[in-house]
Parts: structure tokens; sequence; C-alpha cells
């Protein structure tokens, strides 16, 4: 994950190339919103199966840096991509303490549940939808304020648990995994007994044929224990880094030997990371906008 040490050095890296470079990374940036697209090919999804997928992640809603009113931008941007389906892969709430106002799970639900795709939208949780929810923490299990928002504004939410989708008679499956850094903070209660709410093993377990896999999972992290069996992996989390600076981010350590801090990479499965749209731990952003992730498996029909 984003540490608070390597974060505040790269900032202090980018302060000693002067104020307005600083400047830049907290008003100007982190304000923008661009959309970034992939059309990788995996192994395991079928070359005639098209799919457009668009990925929202890290929204961090708060005033001023992630209101309502922008939230509803996002969604407008989402929806006009057209995608057959759209995934939440978590971190709603916010994760910077610089705010006016923290922004009730239920508003910022209620504005996302303005998504729309054929396939429907589907979410899992991030991390920091667990850390902010108390009594999840104390009592070390249960569904968070987030989820329960998403789910009474109709957007499904998944926990190690599997859907199976049919697109034009083509089937697939997604599979969304409990967040791996869930129960970081419960050490405050003496409740430490797993860190994350995540079972690779247990949700793959629940996939009954051989329609190829999505996986979506907040952090990055678990891509090298992904099986073949997964097509794709969608991950956010990092937010590239916050500062990436020629194509490296050095708030985000290399795991197992394997950078995971923004991309397309490619392990037994593939995997893409989103920079995502809000900020974590400071409201700056330098070198990786705010972004929609639009993913386009298989080959698009030839237009007549």
């Amino acid at each position: 994950m984003i540490t608070r040490r390597h974060l505040i050095r790269s900032i202090g890296g980018l302060s000693a190339l002067g104020v307005s470079t600083a400047a830049y990374g907290v008003g100007i940036e982190p304000l923008r919103l661009r959309v970034t697209r992939y059309h990788p090919t995996p192994r395991q999804w079928p070359a005639d199966f098209p799919l457009k997928i668009a990925v929202v992640t890290d929204i961090h809603a708060c005033d001023p840096w992630m209101s309502l009113e922008r939230i509803e931008g996002i969604v407008d941007r989402t929806n006009a991509l057209n995608a057959d389906v759209i995934v939440l892969l978590g971190d709603y709430v916010a994760g910077v303490h610089q705010v006016t106002r923290i922004i009730p799970s239920s508003e910022w639900a209620r504005v996302l549940a303005g998504l729309k795709a054929p396939l429907g939208v589907h979410a899992v949780m991030g991390n920091h939808d667990y850390w902010v929810d108390r009594v999840v923490q104390q009592a070390g299990h249960g569904p968070t304020v987030a989820h329960r928002a998403l789910e009474a504004a109709g957007i499904p939410v998944y926990e190690n648990d599997v859907v199976r989708l049919t697109k034009d008679g083509r089937s697939f499956w997604l599979a969304g995994l409990g967040d791996q850094l869930a129960y970081y903070p419960a050490k405050r209660y003496g409740r430490v007994h797993r860190l994350g709410a995540d079972d690779l093993a247990g949700t793959l377990a629940k996939v009954t044929d051989d329609a190829p896999v999505i996986l979506l999972a907040h952090e990055p992290n678990i891509a090298p224990r992904v099986p073949a069996r997964v097509a794709l992996q969608l991950s956010g989390h990092t937010h590239g880094g916050q500062v990436r600076l020629f194509g490296w981010s050095p708030a985000v350590p290399p795991q197992q030997g394997v950078r995971l801090a923004y991309g397309h990479v490619r392990l037994k499965c593939d995997v893409i990371i989103s920079g995502g749209l809000g900020c974590s731990i400071m409201p700056v952003r330098v070198g990786v906008p705010p972004e929609i992730v639009e993913v386009t498996l298989g080959r698009t029909p030839a237009v007549a």
C-alpha cells in the first residue's frame, strides 16, 4: 500500500523542484479527469468475445477534494463510455484529514446509483471503507457502512463472492474479493485475528464452469498469487503512487519483486491497476491525474 513515509518523501522531492510544482500537485492535477484505455489480450479470454468494462475506483468522497458535484461528473463521463459493465473497486470514503466535510455514505452512494450499464454495476470494498468503520473493526467482521449504502442504492457488493453474467449468449464470471487490508487498524482494539477479509481460493471455488473469470480486487498485491484460471484482474488502491515521475511511483514499493503501482502487468493473468480518482494521506497528485479506466476485451466487431 502507499505508505505515509514514502509519499512524504516523494512530495519532499517535488518541493525541492519548486513551489509551482507543489501548487500544481495540489490545486490542478487532482481536479483533472481523464479516460485511460486498455485493450489487453488475456490468453484465457476468447478473442471473438468483445466486452467493454468501465472501472471506477478510489473516489474518496469529501469536500472540497471530491464533492458530490464532482462525483456526478464522473458518473456522467463513465456512462458516456457505453460500457457493457461497470465495476467499482472500493475506497469510496475520505482518505485524507484535510477536509471541510466528510460526505456521508448515503449521499455519495445515491450519486453512484446513476451509473448505468447493460450488465449492471458491481462493487467491492476497499481498505478505507473498512478502516473508518469502528463497529466493524471492533467486531472483526460484518458489512461496512459503505457496503450497506451501496446495496441500499441498488448496487451489489461482493465479498469473496461471484456472479455469472451473459452477453450475446456468451458467459463470464465476475469474482469480487474481500479487502486484503480490511482489519489493519483492529490492533487498536486488540482484535487482530486476521489482516484481510480476502479468500481467493474460496472465491474461485464458487466458479462452476469454464467460462472466463474477471477478478475484482481493491489492492493489486494479491496478483502474484492469482492462478491462470483468471483472465483479468482489475485493481485500484495505489492511486499510481499519487506522485509518478518518469514511470516510477516512489510511494509504492514492489510486491514480491513485482511493481504493481500502475498500469498493465502480465503475470499468470493480465492485471490492470487504475490510478483512481481521489487522494489518500495527502490531497496531492503529480504525473498521475484522476482517471476512469476503460478496458476492452476481445475483438470489436468490424463495422460494415
